[in-house]
């Protein structure tokens, strides 16, 4: 299994860390031809969306991109990762990759004092997982073919949209593998 990992800005290396941990293979994609590369799936990390939406605008990788989600590839954004796949972002209206079916409200628990952690249940996984809100957005809305999940207080933090998974925390804070996992299976179910 060979994942590329978005580098341009974000918590890129704990991704990487987590997904070698599950014997995944990964590069990280800084320039339009590390994204030429054979891939099994893609990660967005966190970070600052507006930083990363202009990098990849500027380095041409914005189109590519998109267009290998639309054509099925497997990726998993958290955070500024789930604000840059969303098509719609609350008081906002320029383009992002934009490719699933959810409208997203930014940095929804306030500044970095509104940061917390806690545990809930994630549909397809077993039992609580730890999450970690860092100025973490949510989801307001699922349409179409996007599934709610995970929610913490009310509020829709986990969601799926065909081979596209979102999370509005940070799995990649924590030592539990159980969301990466997730994510491997989806890149594995496309592969067969």
């Amino acid at each position: 299994m060979r994942i590329a990992v978005l580098a341009l800005q974000g918590a890129f290396a704990e991704h990487e860390q987590m997904l070698s941990r599950l014997g995944a293979e990964t590069f990280e994609v800084r320039q339009l031809s590390d994204w030429d590369q054979p891939k099994d799936g893609l990660v967005i990390p966190g970070g600052e969306s507006t930083t990363q939406l202009k990098l990849l605008t500027d380095l041409h990788l914005l189109e590519p991109i998109r267009n290998s989600i639309k054509n099925g590839l497997p990726v998993f954004g958290t955070c500024a990762g789930l604000i840059l796949l969303s098509k719609h972002v609350e008081g906002e209206s320029f383009d992002r990759l934009s490719t699933m079916d959810t409208t997203v409200c930014r940095n929804a628990y306030g500044r970095q004092l509104g940061s917390f952690h806690t545990e809930a249940p994630m549909k397809g996984i077993q039992g609580k997982i730890p999450m970690t809100f860092i100025r973490a957005p949510y989801i307001n809305k699922v349409e179409g073919k996007a599934e709610v999940l995970a929610e913490v207080g009310g509020h829709i933090v986990a969601a799926r949209e065909g081979n596209q998974l979102v999370t509005a925390f940070h799995p990649e804070l924590n030592a539990d593998t159980s969301v990466h996992d997730y994510f491997l299976k989806i890149c594995k179910d496309r592969r067969a």
